[in-house]
């Protein structure tokens, strides 16, 4: 029986339905299969990188989640990594001594700012840039080494260079700390000089009255023995006034004006000149206050600023002529500075020594030094009682002319406060 047509077209239907149910079955086979390797594949990574997979009834979900949050505990990481990078790098930064990080290869992967100014072209930085070099090379070997370098500038310096092996990844890394030890060494030369020139100055007078006291004990002259024993006291006012002056020098480097009053400044100039005034009437010279201004004030410490004074005024006695003038004047600068000079027209000072007067022990003439009792140590004091009152001191000198030392410190509002000649010198 031939079928109808109604039964071919059903006939059809459900043949298509079945290709398209196939089909269908097979993409979601396929489906299933890809999420089942998608699944196996985020196992299989969670677990080679040692991470715990967050519970919950979908694997992929997980697994993501898994990912998600291992990804922000990585950028939380990193962010603390580099805020630790630039800490190190600010202390780095914040040192005196230069320091250069070298990798395996000898190149440079970090300096700090100290090191930067050896990084630039100039002769000297490039001698220490070659030091490091051929220093590295031995610390990339596992060796430490130091080598010490004199630069004669200027301004001459001393260097130390010292470089160590560190472990890093990939091989030895170095670490290079250049540091300047100049000014180490120039207090090492002072305390040497220091230590050299006191032994002198206290040794000498002291051998002088052993040996005058000996004499003395076997001399029966009466007018030999009151010259020796005038020679005695000489030598033990001697050794007094350089031992004053060592505690009075102590004192006042080791002191600050953190909390200045504000003294009147002619009355620290006629403490100073009643101090000297008996030893420059006795050498028969004069001292001329007429130029000072009565109405300045400076802010600092009296004691120090009159001891300052006094060493300029004693200075200027000594190293004068008989029956010459020394004149002291005090001033008010537009800078809100006050300049206060001494002057005298004495034997002046060499230019070659200019520079190193206010050391302590420096004597321009060692013997005109001796007759006249200094100590070498009043322009020293000059100069740390200027330092502790942020002040400076200058000298302008010629041969055979006399000297002008200028003492600058900060000045407070000025005052009127009368005064005379006759008080000051009184």
């Amino acid at each position: 029986m031939t079928p109808t047509l109604a039964v071919v077209q059903v006939q059809l239907v459900v043949v298509v339905a079945l290709i398209v149910a196939v089909g269908v079955a097979a993409g979601l086979w396929a489906r299933a299969a890809e999420r089942r390797r998608i699944t196996e594949t985020i196992i299989e990574s969670v677990e080679r990188a040692g991470l715990t997979l967050d519970e919950g009834p979908d694997p992929v979900a997980a697994g993501l989640a898994t990912f998600e949050r291992t990804v922000a505990d990585c950028a939380d990481e990193l962010t603390a990594v580099r805020s630790m990078r630039h800490l190190l790098e600010d202390a780095l930064d914040g040192l005196p001594q230069g320091v250069l990080i070298i990798d395996a290869t000898g190149a440079v992967v970090h300096r700090n700012a100290a090191a930067e100014t050896f990084a630039r072209a100039r002769h000297a930085d490039a001698l220490v840039e070659a030091a490091v070099g051929e220093l590295v090379t031995s610390a990339l070997g596992g060796l430490p080494d130091r080598r010490e370098l004199e630069l004669y500038g200027p301004p001459r310096r001393v260097l130390v260079v010292e470089v160590a092996p560190i472990t890093a990844t990939g091989g030895n890394a170095a670490v290079a700390v250049i540091d300047d030890i100049t000014e180490h060494r120039r207090l090492e030369a002072v305390r040497r000089d220091f230590v050299a020139n006191i032994s002198h100055e206290l040794k000498t007078p002291v051998g002088a009255i052993g040996l005058l006291a000996e004499t003395l004990l076997g001399e029966d002259d009466p007018a030999v023995a009151s010259r020796l024993a005038g020679r005695i006291q000489s030598e033990s006012l001697r050794v007094g006034r350089t031992i004053d002056d060592l505690l009075d020098l102590s004192r006042i480097e080791t002191s600050s004006v953190d909390h200045p009053d504000s003294v009147a400044l002619d009355g620290i100039i006629g403490e100073a000149v009643s101090r000297i005034h008996p030893a420059a009437e006795q050498a028969g010279i004069s001292i001329d206050v007429s130029g000072v201004d009565h109405a300045i004030e400076v802010p600092g410490d009296a004691r120090q600023l009159t001891s300052a004074v006094s060493n300029l005024l004693d200075n200027a006695v000594k190293y004068s002529d008989p029956g010459s003038t020394v004149e002291v004047g005090a001033e008010l600068g537009e800078d809100g500075r006050v300049s206060l000079t001494v002057a005298d027209h004495g034997i002046g000072i060499p230019a070659r020594d200019l520079e190193r007067i206010f050391e302590r022990f420096y004597r321009v003439d060692q013997g005109r030094s001796r007759e006249t009792g200094g100590t070498g140590l009043g322009l020293a004091i000059v100069r740390h009682v200027a330092v502790n009152h942020h002040g400076t001191v200058e000298v302008e000198s010629r041969l055979g002319e006399g000297s002008v030392f200028t003492l600058r410190v900060p000045a407070t509002a000025t005052v009127a406060v009368p005064s005379s000649h006759e008080e000051l010198v009184r």
